[in-house]
């Protein structure tokens, strides 16, 4: 995949797994992601922002160096954290990232324990990250990426508090919206916990299918 820079590891799955030409979106975001930069991104249904996703944080970490998260990803609900997960380790074996996934159905003490093994990305529910982020003293200043997936999806059934909430007790990180449609619940949001983010706006034209 022609992305700039793009970590030789990572290069290789994309590879391996037939991912050979960038999207629109992959195009586009690639830099300011890997630049830190807070940012909302618009893209329709079936783009590849679960892909975009997953390249943009094994491209950051790299590999593991840390006992506590460095990436946090919000998702929908269970299918989603497997899906995520199932890509992390289709594009990931080059890179040995830990990655575990959370939702309502998996223990929380078993979550618990395995984080504490260390781990480099997290991703889970809204609801069931706000409890264990409530009920245990995680180390969040390792934290380099808060991601949110479907934001629209996620506002659109009020989880705006719970995401603000665990972004606000998260000091200095790069925050990213992903989304179907910049909705005004989404903008605001993103005004609220942002710092000067950028907003970009893929079209339907876009052909990836990832």
């Amino acid at each position: 995949m022609q992305l700039k820079k793009i970590n030789e590891g990572l290069q290789q799955r994309l590879i391996a797994q037939g991912l050979t030409e960038a999207n629109e979106l992959q195009r586009e975001t690639f830099s300011t992601i890997k630049s830190g930069a807070d940012a909302v991104i618009q893209s329709p249904k079936g783009t590849g922002k679960t892909t975009t996703i997953v390249i943009n944080v094994i491209q950051r970490l790299v590999k593991p160096t840390e006992e506590s998260p460095r990436a946090l990803i919000m998702v929908e609900d269970k299918p989603q954290v497997l899906e995520m997960l199932d890509l992390f380790n289709q594009l990931g074996k080059n890179n040995d990232l830990r990655v575990y996934g959370v939702h309502d159905k998996t223990d929380l003490d078993e979550d618990k324990n395995q984080i504490s093994l260390g781990i480099d990305v997290l991703i889970g529910t809204p609801s069931k990250l706000n409890v264990m982020f409530s009920t245990a003293g995680y180390n969040v200043n390792r934290l380099q990426m808060v991601i949110v997936d479907d934001a629209d999806i996620l506002l659109k059934y009020r989880l705006d508090a719970v995401i603000k909430r665990i972004s606000d007790s998260i000091a200095k990180v790069q925050r990213l919206f992903f989304c179907s449609e910049i909705t005004e619940k989404v903008e605001f949001l993103a005004e609220k916990i942002m710092i000067e983010p950028l907003f970009f706006e893929m079209d339907e034209t876009d052909d990836e299918t990832n």
